[in-house]
């Protein structure tokens, strides 16, 4: 992992402690959604505006090694804070459980957007919901591996 710099750890009490738990226990615990059996990453990235690190859990959508970050932000109008940092700052470290790499952020469009999103739903089918929810597009974003 390659990021470097000051945390400042989520204004949201649960990211904190759930980014707190799964970093401690090197991604054994806290490694899904609260109250689910569903998988988490955490990713972290560099603040648009502060340069500072922040990390986020984000559902587990992953194929062939390249994973797949929703910006639906439970379908709000508005899009998620991390969504800018990947914008401003396109690499990011992502975690895995105990594996830990550095990550090229793209956000996809037309036929690879769509076929990624399909990946998103199949493996976590509320977005499909969220996507409802909202009148934007929610960005999908493809995170490759920096050898």
């Amino acid at each position: 992992m390659t990021l470097q710099g000051e945390y400042v750890p989520s204004k949201a009490q649960w990211v904190r402690d759930q980014v707190e738990q799964f970093e401690a226990s090197d991604g054994a615990e806290a490694n899904t959604l609260p109250n689910t059996d569903d998988p988490i990453v955490v990713i972290t990235s560099r603040g648009a505006k502060s340069g500072n690190l922040r990390k986020n859990p984000v559902m587990r959508v992953e194929r062939d090694g390249v994973y797949v970050a929703i910006a639906s932000k439970g379908g709000a109008d508005d899009q998620p804070e991390w969504y800018y940092n990947f914008v401003a700052n396109p690499e990011v470290d992502l975690q895995d459980g105990p594996v830990k790499k550095t990550y090229k952020v793209e956000r996809v469009e037309g036929e690879e957007r769509a076929d990624l999103w399909q990946l998103a739903v199949d493996t976590w089918a509320t977005y499909a919901e969220y996507q409802k929810k909202t009148e934007r597009e929610i960005p999908v974003f493809k995170l490759t591996p920096i050898d």
